[in-house]
């Protein structure tokens, strides 16, 4: 492990799924010649103070990847994966139009085609289940309620969905690391086939802007649903996040757009 005294580290941020300055999902991309001390990357985070820093190690072709949020290091996440994507392609490959990570959620794959750039990550289709104390932490009751990483309550409306207002504490104490509620887009010509938001406050993220990961519960859910292989979604929190989603066997594509809004160097004493 080298010496981390007087380090100089390549730092970006970049708002991933959006074409616009500001909305989307905000993720710190850090690069790296090796990798750091697990306490000196989570301080890392939890002093960007996003959702996601994503910290890549430099190499010849797998990219080793790691996500923290604030708090605590994930498995998986989407819009970190996607923003460290438009780094290595905008600033260290300019002339390769798909680069892969090696994770702890596996090989992970980011294609390149224009200014659209498309995850592909793993399903995780949720199964029903039972969740003691989700009606009364969202302040409404799901027609439907499912499992897998995360938490899954469907809802008939998009308007019940734009109007939640939960109690972030009593999601805390439900024990998931995330809870994910959607319904059916309201149609009206905009082509939304589904909306959603994704709350998180045991993993430091009371809501999420934009989140890929869940995309691999929601779109398996919603194909079967709607009987379609190719998805538009939007995520309503304050931020928006937009996206557009496919589904092959066991594997989602999950597409979008990121914008760079800074770069810099951390200075690690």
């Amino acid at each position: 492990m080298r010496d981390t005294c007087c380090m100089k580290l390549p730092i970006f941020q970049v708002d991933a799924f959006t074409t616009q300055l500001f909305g989307g999902n905000p993720a710190a991309v850090v690069l790296l010649e090796d990798w750091l001390p697990d306490p000196v990357m989570q301080s890392i985070a939890l002093e960007n103070n996003l959702s996601e820093t994503a910290f890549v190690v430099l190499r010849e072709d797998e990219f080793p990847l790691r996500w923290f949020t604030p708090t605590i290091e994930v498995d998986l996440c989407g819009h970190a994966t996607l923003a460290a994507g438009h780094v290595l392609f905008t600033h260290c490959y300019p002339s390769l139009d798909r680069v892969e990570f090696s994770t702890r959620s596996g090989i992970l794959g980011v294609d390149r085609a224009g200014k659209i750039l498309s995850l592909d990550f793993p399903t995780f289709p949720a199964k029903p289940a039972a969740a003691r104390g989700l009606a009364a932490a969202l302040g409404a009751k799901p027609r439907e309620t499912l499992l897998a990483k995360y938490l899954l309550a469907v809802f008939d409306s998009e308007t019940k969905i734009r109007s939640m207002h939960p109690d972030l504490e009593r999601i805390r104490e439900l024990g998931a690391f995330a809870v994910i509620v959607t319904a059916p887009g309201n149609g009206g010509g905009r082509g939304v086939d589904y909306v959603f938001r994704v709350f998180a406050p045991g993993a430091g993220i009371p809501e999420d802007p934009a989140t890929g990961s869940a995309q691999c519960t929601l779109v398996p859910y919603w194909a079967a649903h709607l009987g379609k292989s190719i998805l538009v979604s939007k995520q309503l929190s304050a931020r928006g996040g937009e996206f557009l989603c496919g589904i092959r066997g066991d594997r989602v594509s999950i597409s979008g757009g990121a914008v760079e809004y800074l770069r810099g160097e951390i200075h690690v004493e």
